[in-house]
């Protein structure tokens, strides 16, 4: 059985950016499973981290929220992506992009390309 590891500081809120980009609204239990899928099961998305990013999301501007009904009939807060919420995923993404680059170049670095 494989063991989740808890997501890295700092990735969850472009994470939930993604998601709510790909999949549309969602409730926050349906983004914390949804990240959980995605990453194969590989994170597990605790829900005291998630909603304090989710409420900081929404006060930035990036996402909006509004009371609905969940699948099984029960009340719950559904998070939708916004404008800025887009520009910022944009950004985000592109940051994230150039650091895994970087990252990569000393991963593949040799003691012979630094002499």
């Amino acid at each position: 059985m494989k063991q989740k590891a808890d997501v890295l500081q700092g990735t969850l809120a472009l994470m939930v950016l993604k998601t709510l980009d790909v999949l549309g609204p969602l409730h926050g239990y349906g983004i914390a499973r949804r990240i959980e899928q995605i990453s194969g099961d590989l994170l597990a998305v605790n829900q005291g981290t998630l909603y304090p990013v989710l409420l900081k999301l929404e006060q930035e501007g990036a996402i909006a929220s509004e009371w609905g009904a969940s699948e099984n009939n029960r009340r719950a807060r559904f998070y939708r992506l916004t404008r800025a919420g887009r520009k910022q995923l944009q950004l985000e993404a592109q940051d994230w992009q150039q650091t895994a680059a970087i990252i990569g170049r000393f991963f593949r670095a040799k003691a012979e390309d630094l002499s």
